[in-house]
């Protein structure tokens, strides 16, 4: 009896140790992006950090506001660079060459758009 469940215990830490280890390879294929974007403010950055959050494969991402430049942790199983350029355009704003979503610029509150006196701080 104490054997078996030795053994049982055993099994269920080398399974727990391989499901670690593949959680540990999957981190590995997990690449990093930094798109240059049109965003001018601390809400701007807040709504783009949020829409990518809604993006499948998005692990993290984080906008300086100085520089408008957002960097992307993604899996490249689950998203590519294009997706998450269009993610940023249709939020409303550029995203690099992909030009801001008309739709979705015209929803910005009016500090946030590209025309702002804000963006010439």
């Amino acid at each position: 009896m104490i054997r078996n469940l030795f053994l049982t215990t055993l099994t269920s830490l080398i399974l727990l140790g391989n499901v670690f280890a593949t959680a540990s390879l999957r981190d590995d294929k997990d690449k990093e992006v930094k798109i240059k974007t049109s965003a001018i403010c601390g809400m701007c950055k807040a709504r783009i950090e949020r829409n990518l959050a809604f993006e499948k494969g998005v692990k993290e991402s984080s906008l300086d506001v100085k520089t408008k430049i957002v960097t992307i942790k993604y899996n490249p199983d689950k998203t590519d660079v294009a997706k998450l350029k269009a993610n940023i355009s249709k939020t409303g704003y550029d995203a690099e060459e992909v030009p801001a979503d008309e739709v979705g610029y015209n929803k910005l509150p009016s500090c946030c758009k590209k025309t702002s006196s804000m963006d010439h701080q």
